[in-house]
């Protein structure tokens, strides 16, 4: 495996995140469900939960592990605040610890791979603690951040939304077998239309008519890792799977960083993306910028309107 995807803007803030104390801990769960690929799970259920509780997701990046993700970022802390639950899935592959966002089986609804051994991880949660199944989200970083390109297009039918860093399209890593490196997709060569890229999202599912999760995508400008050329091909993937305009209807500059690009395309908030000048692979996450993405901050059953798959487009941070 070529993957070098060495993320560390996440653990730059380990030392916080650490010292943090927190209600609960990171518990190993062997058994949850159809894996075929012997994925680790490891969850963070607080001491208090919400109503009907929401699942995040967070699959680490290449070289990192559950642990590392779990440590490295504050959304346990958070989770303690807000009540929802976070999910820490560790990859198999002991070569790279990269994710499986290569295989057909992971890029086919039901077909297996590592995809399938997440979600069984998100179902079982739903199931263990009453979770609210039309709050299901997902996150991640570079090869994570691939994942959740993945996950959001092999199964729309369990996600309300993803947030992706230094990522690529779903589909783009696309070859055989579960550990495959693309160099081309890697370096930007892979460039298509918006009409081509959606339709291997819809084949993942053919038949597929329901509720398609909302996406948000960061990029820098100075990544060589993953050339930036693939946040321009994850916009089109994903306005044209959401059937809206690739010209955003409004651009803010130096949002939420000085430097910072967020266009916003569409109506109701259903895609947004991030260009960060001058930003390389090692892209800091936006954690405020996701909690609000998906709402995790609105407790469900608390009489207020919080953001579901149910609720469709609804997003109170969007001014139409």
């Amino acid at each position: 495996m070529h993957f070098s995807l060495l993320f560390t803007s996440i653990l730059g803030i380990t030392a916080t995140a650490s010292s943090q104390i927190l209600s609960s801990s990171l518990t190993h769960i062997p058994s949850f469900g159809p894996n075929p690929r012997n994925v680790s799970m490891y969850i963070y259920v607080p001491k208090t939960l919400a109503p009907k509780p929401p699942i995040l997701a967070i699959p680490h990046w290449c070289h990192g592990t559950a642990q590392a993700a779990f440590v490295g970022s504050p959304y346990a802390s958070l989770s303690d605040t807000y009540g929802f639950i976070s999910i820490y899935p560790s990859s198999p592959n002991t070569a790279d610890q990269c994710w499986d966002v290569s295989s057909n089986a992971s890029l086919t609804h039901q077909g297996g791979g590592d995809a399938l051994g997440i979600v069984s991880m998100v179902r079982w949660a739903l199931e263990k603690y009453g979770g609210d199944r039309e709050r299901v989200f997902v996150m991640g970083t570079s090869s994570g951040a691939m994942m959740t390109n993945v996950l959001l297009g092999s199964y729309p039918d369990v996600f309300a939304a993803g947030s992706a860093f230094a990522g690529v399209p779903f589909g783009c890593f696309a070859g055989p077998g579960f550990d495959y490196w693309s160099d081309e997709c890697a370096k930007g060569k892979i460039v298509k239309n918006g009409t081509e890229w959606a339709a291997m999202v819809r084949n993942a599912y053919p038949g597929y008519t329901g509720f398609r999760p909302k996406m948000q995508v960061f990029h820098g400008t100075a990544d060589t890792v993953l050339d930036p050329q693939n946040l321009e091909e994850e916009t089109k993937q994903w306005t044209s799977v959401f059937g809206i305009s690739e010209t955003p209807k409004r651009v803010d500059k130096d949002t939420p960083l000085k430097g910072w690009t967020k266009s916003i395309y569409g109506d109701g908030g259903r895609f947004e993306a991030y260009e960060a000048e001058g930003v390389t692979h090692d892209i800091p996450n936006q954690v405020d910028v996701v909690m609000e993405w998906f709402d995790l901050k609105c407790k469900s059953g608390n009489g207020t309107m919080c953001f579901s798959r149910k609720s469709g487009m609804y997003n109170k941070l969007v001014a139409e």
